[in-house]
């Protein structure tokens, strides 16, 4: 296997100081989940990384990034000093960087970015090596550790950029120097350390500060604040693509259609007609796969095998995928389906996953009920700042709120939207997502389906693992969408 770092180039990207001879295969920031061959990174976060560089080395990682030897480290370890470890993640990134000559692409958004990464990357498979963000590393360490990984025969590299606060992205994407610039959307989320959503939207558009000369920008061209992104995009002298649903965007949208387990939507790419289609239900999905064929083209990919493998694309747990589940000790076909979209929430993603459940199908004649119902069971959005109870109240009013035959909800905040649904629509409320969890069998039924959503930090996945041990997944092909 060829070596992700030798000794020699990792000592010299940080300038660091390091005499042992090794090589390693991946680079680590977890002793829990180190693998043997790793080059463990100590960082400071939560806990300080350098307590657990015994551990690491025990676990079979070849070296450790560190700005000290640890006391209950010997000193004949093999030990790669410098005076900063996050400047030294940060530096061996860059470093991994500038040694490939893959076609980079950096994705950001309030809604959808680790969903339009995967079908990125979806998108790109079997057209090159394809080397992409784990999970959400979005952050000032998730990114340098993802450039870190990449290997130098990378052909294509993916990486998502996300912020909590003004200033984050430019630096990020100036590290990652992408070729393609990705802007999913800009909603009301993180509205707590902004002022208003074009504060939000120059922060996202600050992505396009990282673009290689001659990179392509492409952008939501649906937003109120697509102008300031448009902006941005021009400042940095990039090619300019929108995408969207509206007659001026270059990627547009003409029809969508959503059917149990799959959607499909008519559109013009290139000033020529295209289908697309993948395999799980959300308008918003469709939208943000113009992006990625926009994305594939630019960065070298084959239109036609894009389109193709995107068709078999499905969303990560906890962000939309829909599941057949028996309940108890159901018969065969007395099933519930269970939307997870449980990882994250604000009003535009809620929105768009209330719509998904609106154009389900229940089934009728099963379980105690006897009629199939929409249930949704909704955690706190959190970080909408100041306004964050009109927020959630203001979900009510919500087109596909219509659609939805009862609706459970969990947390302080979603008590104000509780409060403002029709009495006949309200289920439970409860103050955390543990209590409602409790209750869950009581609350849903075979026929039913069910979608979680809330902000990760509400817990409210909690209740889809409850709902889970309710019963199992069924053996059908319904439990594939």
């Amino acid at each position: 296997m060829t070596p992700l770092w030798t000794a020699a180039a990792a000592v010299a990207a940080p300038r660091g100081t390091g005499a042992a001879n090794w090589a390693a295969t991946g680079v680590s920031i977890d002793s829990r989940t180190l693998q043997p061959g790793d080059l463990f990174v100590a960082l400071r976060a939560d806990r300080d990384g350098h307590d657990f560089v015994a551990a690491a080395l025990a676990k079979g990682a070849v070296a450790a990034l560190v700005t000290h030897r640890p006391l209950d480290v010997p000193a004949t370890a093999p030990l790669l000093f410098v005076p900063d470890v996050q400047l030294g993640l940060e530096a061996l990134g860059q470093a991994a960087r500038a040694r490939t000559r893959a076609r980079i692409c950096a994705i950001t958004g309030s809604v959808g970015k680790t969903s339009t990464k995967d079908m990125l990357r979806a998108a790109l498979a079997g057209q090159g090596k394809v080397h992409a963000a784990e999970a959400s590393y979005n952050n000032h360490w998730g990114v340098p550790l993802t450039l870190a990984r990449m290997p130098a025969a990378t052909d294509f590299g993916l990486f998502e950029i996300g912020m909590n606060h003004p200033g984050e992205i430019a630096p990020l994407s100036r590290q990652v120097r992408p070729h393609v610039a990705i802007v999913t959307s800009v909603a009301a989320a993180h509205l707590a350390a902004f002022d208003n959503l074009d504060g939000i939207a120059v922060e996202k558009a600050s992505i396009f500060e990282g673009l290689e000369p001659g990179g392509t920008a492409i952008l939501n061209g649906d937003l109120p604040t697509s102008p300031i992104l448009r902006a941005a995009a021009q400042r940095a002298r990039a090619h300019i693509i929108s995408f969207g649903t509206k007659a001026t965007n270059h990627h547009r949208a003409t029809k969508i259609t959503v059917h149990d387990g799959v959607t499909v939507g008519a559109a013009r790419a290139w000033r020529s007609p295209i289908l697309l289609k993948i395999q799980t239900e959300g308008q918003h999905f469709l939208i943000n796969a113009l992006a990625v064929i926009a994305a594939a083209h630019a960065m070298g990919a084959d239109r036609a095998l894009s389109l193709m493998s995107l068709a078999s694309w499905q969303p990560a747990a906890g962000r939309g995928t829909r599941e057949a589940l028996l309940i108890g000790k159901a018969q065969p076909g007395e099933t519930l389906d269970l939307i997870d979209d449980a990882f994250n929430a604000n009003p535009t993603s809620l929105s768009a996953a209330l719509e998904v459940l609106a154009r389900a199908t229940p089934k009728n004649g099963i379980g105690r009920v006897s009629r199939g119902r929409r249930v949704a069971i909704l955690g706190d959005m959190l970080e909408l700042g100041p306004d964050e109870l009109a927020m959630h109240a203001a979900m009510a009013d919500d087109r596909a709120m219509r659609s939805i035959d009862i609706v459970h909800c969990a947390g302080p905040r979603m008590r104000a939207l509780y409060d403002t649904l029709p009495e006949d629509q309200r289920g439970v409320w409860c103050a955390t997502a543990d209590e409602l969890a409790i209750r869950v069998g009581r609350l849903i039924d075979s026929g039913d389906v069910v979608l979680v959503k809330g902000s990760k930090g509400s817990y409210i996945a909690r209740v889809v693992d409850a709902i889970r041990k309710l019963g199992h997944r069924a053996a059908s092909p319904e439990a594939e969408g």
